[in-house]
């Protein structure tokens, strides 16, 4: 094959992608690079994401609201629910914060699980200006699992009227690949 192909016609190209040897099999050193730069550039969006929102929030305060029991927040419906949940939120609170918006429970229950635990299902809305933002599929992904990281939490799932806020595009792109439930 002619160097041309490939490019310059002094330089050569290796055919075969360059590999690093792991204990199994080789890796291509591009995906290698690929998850360092991954790894680095997560880190430093959870650090900002965690600046941004001790500058807007009272640390000791977030604090408190991640102890209290979002059970009992809800049995005893207390205003501190939403707070508490938004406590919970890693670097997609950030961009809540940052954009206005806020999680809304629309709907919850108890369930209690065959060890006994009771656990809360959740059923969210998303305010503010979280209703127009093109970013909301990625913010709905990422308050799912930051919710579903606590222990008393055993399902999230959105309410089915914010897909009227997508186009058409960005609602067929939610609902096959956003990773989470509209009821």
């Amino acid at each position: 094959m002619s160097a041309l192909f490939l490019g310059h016609p002094k330089i050569r190209y290796p055919i075969q992608p360059i590999m690093t040897e792991d204990e199994d099999t080789p890796t291509p050193v591009s995906d290698t690079i690929e998850e360092a730069y991954r790894a680095q550039i997560g880190a430093a969006m959870e650090k900002e994401a965690q600046r941004r929102v001790t500058e807007s929030h009272d640390p000791e305060e977030i604090a408190r609201l991640e102890t209290l029991s979002v059970v009992d927040l809800f049995e005893t419906d207390d205003s501190d629910l939403v707070p508490a949940l938004m406590a919970r939120l890693g670097p997609v609170r950030a961009a809540l914060d940052g954009h206005g918006g806020e999680l809304v429970v629309a709907r919850a229950s108890i369930e209690v699980l065959n060890s006994g635990s009771r656990v809360l299902s959740l059923i969210l809305d998303l305010d503010g200006a979280c209703v127009s933002c093109g970013a909301a599929p990625g913010t709905l992904k990422g308050i799912q699992d930051d919710l579903l990281m606590d222990s008393e939490i055993i399902a999230v799932r959105f309410t089915s009227a914010m897909l009227e806020w997508f186009d058409e595009l960005q609602r067929d792109f939610v609902l096959k690949h956003g990773g989470v439930v509209f009821v």
